[in-house]
């Protein structure tokens, strides 16, 4: 599947790490994060590509000041799903403006080690 199109049928997205970081502590909390997030809502690749729903995802969560170890999976995730070191940077240039310049500041450290990687 080509993560930078929509597709004509949903693609089913597997996630796991709910259960595995979380599943003997926040089992319910686990099963929502895997089975419901990544299992129904990104899968819906119908509606909306994984490329467009990961930059939807890296806006949510710098406009939000999460600039933790989630916000770097979803820069690699960025990464995997067609979204180019270039096109990175333009948005979180763009998203610095409305979201906050320290915000932006912290993700483009983020994805400067996630782009540097082969």
């Amino acid at each position: 599947m080509d993560p930078t199109k929509v597709t004509a049928e949903p693609t089913k997205v597997v996630q796991t790490a709910g259960r595995s970081a979380l599943g003997g502590f926040a089992p319910k909390f686990a099963e929502l994060n895997d089975d419901v997030l990544f299992g129904e809502v990104w899968s819906r690749t119908d509606k909306l590509s994984l490329r467009d729903r990961s930059l939807i995802t890296v806006t949510a969560l710098v406009a939000s000041g999460i600039t933790d170890s989630s916000l770097t999976y979803h820069i690699q995730e960025a990464k995997k799903n067609g979204v180019t070191a270039v096109e990175m940077a333009e948005a979180l240039t763009h998203i610095a403006f409305y979201a906050g310049w320290p915000k932006a500041w912290a993700a483009f450290r983020m994805a400067k080690e996630v782009y540097a990687e082969a």
